[in-house]
């Protein structure tokens, strides 16, 4: 039985419907071009860049991208794990299918983010996204094959989709044992370590900027 208070408890409950309500509110506030209400749900010193910190700073970064690169955006969320840290730290991870108005193309994209939360004067806000992204290709063109993030004008390049999670190389490396044997399995991953269970000791990985 949790030994936490019941006042704890409900903290955790409210803490995990606001936290899924970031993820929701970022998508509505980008595709809607609302920027105030977007860089509002990122700490007030987030870092922007190597160098840079702060809201103003991503703002204009965001702005930037959103007026050169896409007429129009659509980001549809999927589900939505969220693991704490402690009272006021968690991370998660949220799936993302998205559309792309861009020039001539409609550009399709599947994806996670990798986050990381903080309370911040009693709200729960973003400290850092990572985008991770599987494919984004024409609607027209089916995104089989190496090099799956093929953007108009750009060359093709391979997105850091499976790069967080270590089983993905050793799933492909690791030959098919024999059927008559069963394997191995790993006890369940302790509550609130599921995603570090997963991830293990792997470092971030560097995202190309779009």
């Amino acid at each position: 039985m949790s030994t936490e208070t019941m006042e704890a408890r409900i903290d955790r409950l409210e803490s995990i419907e606001e936290i899924r309500q970031l993820a929701g509110k970022y998508a509505l506030s980008l595709d809607m071009r609302d920027l105030d209400a977007h860089v509002g749900l990122f700490a007030p010193d987030i870092r922007v860049g190597r160098e840079k910190t702060g809201r103003a700073h991503l703002k204009a970064w965001v702005d930037d991208t959103l007026r050169h690169q896409f007429t129009g955006t659509s980001h549809h969320i999927g589900q939505h794990i969220i693991e704490f840290i402690d009272a006021d730290h968690a991370v998660g991870v949220v799936y993302s299918k998205n559309e792309h108005e861009t020039g001539p193309e409609w550009v399709i994209m599947q994806m996670l983010y990798w986050d990381d939360y903080e309370r911040v004067d009693g709200r729960w806000v973003f400290r850092r996204r990572l985008p991770c992204y599987w494919y984004a290709t024409d609607l027209n063109r089916v995104p089989v094959g190496d090099m799956k993030m093929r953007w108009p004008g750009r060359e093709p390049y391979s997105g850091t989709f499976h790069d967080l999670f270590p089983s993905w190389k050793s799933f492909w490396a690791n030959p098919q044992q024999d059927k008559d044997l069963l394997p191995q399995v790993a006890e369940p991953a302790p509550l609130e370590q599921f995603l570090n269970r997963m991830r293990g000791d792997t470092p971030p990985p560097k995202i190309r900027v779009r």
